[in-house]
């Protein structure tokens, strides 16, 4: 491991999207950005999707066997809110980190330049406004795999950063326990993932792989209520069946033993600003090293395909 500057001011965004609405969002990820920035902070979090929004609880006209045509509305709306990447948002997005003088990371639902599929993808950009990395989800989770597909590319990149290597999982790849081994391989120290996961039993996997990864762990979730739903929907029917508040948060940063930094967050949009001592990772991997003297090469193996 080479050596690492010796403080980190993280800020996590959680924050709800104009759902549905790309330039809105857009304009209300930049505002936010710029106020992380004004804090000094060295890197800043968004969540998973947030643009245009994590579409919970819709259908999209999906059954087995076949669709329906209003859904296929509100899928080609939806489609019409991601990005392509790169693209003339992920420039605005680029100027707003370049203001920030910040490593910026944000999910957003992308759409492919040549063949229109989309995916649910995390961007990391550097300081200078260049994207440092692109991440696309390994295997969408459940039913979003009528809306987004399998990564084709862009599998485990890493991002170097003056803290160490930056990687990323989305939400569910973080219950992938070789997705999180690939990662340990480059030697991450700040592990992100943006998600949508509010249940307690969330918060039980991240304190592990922070502490079986020794790295910090940057949970960024959304916060956001049914009400936030565009009211012209096709799919309303299956909004209004969805509790008063969608997707509750709980976002929060632990540091390399598993403990809490900032302690989950929940029912609100805020910045999460946390100073994490760099010290720590290292230290932490005295007794024990995922990848390195805990590991066992000669037994045990993990081919990645890391395109």
């Amino acid at each position: 491991m080479l050596d690492l500057a010796k403080k980190c001011r993280v800020a996590v965004v959680q924050m709800a999207p104009v759902m549905f609405d790309k330039d809105a969002t857009l304009q209300k990820c930049v505002d936010l950005i710029k106020k992380a920035g004004r804090e000094k902070a060295d890197l800043i979090v968004l969540p998973e999707l947030i643009i245009p929004c994590y579409p919970f609880g819709m259908t999209f006209g999906f059954t087995v066997g076949s669709r329906k045509e209003p859904g296929r509305e509100d899928w080609k709306r939806y489609y019409d809110g991601s990005i392509v990447v790169p693209g003339k948002e992920t420039e605005v997005l680029g100027k707003a980190a370049k203001k920030a003088k910040a490593y910026v990371s944000i999910g957003v639902s992308e759409r492919d330049a040549v063949t229109g599929t989309l995916y649910n993808s995390n961007i990391i950009f550097a300081p200078d406004g260049s994207i440092a990395a692109l991440h696309r989800k390994l295997k969408p989770t459940g039913a979003e795999r009528f809306v987004w597909g399998d990564a084709d590319r862009a599998c485990f990149p890493v991002v170097e950063s003056p803290w160490g290597p930056i990687g990323n999982l989305i939400c569910w790849e973080s219950y992938m326990p070789l997705a999180r081994v690939a990662l340990y391989e480059k030697g991450v120290t700040l592990l992100i993932s943006c998600n949508t996961n509010d249940n307690p039993e969330w918060q039980a996997t991240i304190q592990h792989i922070a502490l079986e990864g020794r790295c910090y762990y940057i949970n960024c979730d959304q916060f956001f209520t049914r009400d936030m739903y565009p009211a012209d929907l096709n799919g309303k029917d299956e909004v209004a069946k969805l509790p008063d508040i969608v997707c509750r948060g709980g976002s929060c940063v632990i540091d390399p033993f598993g403990h809490y930094v900032t302690e989950p967050v929940w029912d609100k949009e805020t910045i999460i600003y946390a100073d994490l001592d760099m010290d720590k990772v290292p230290a932490s991997r005295m007794e024990f090293d995922a990848c390195g003297h805990y590991s066992r090469p000669d037994v045990l193996q993990l081919n990645v395909v890391d395109k």
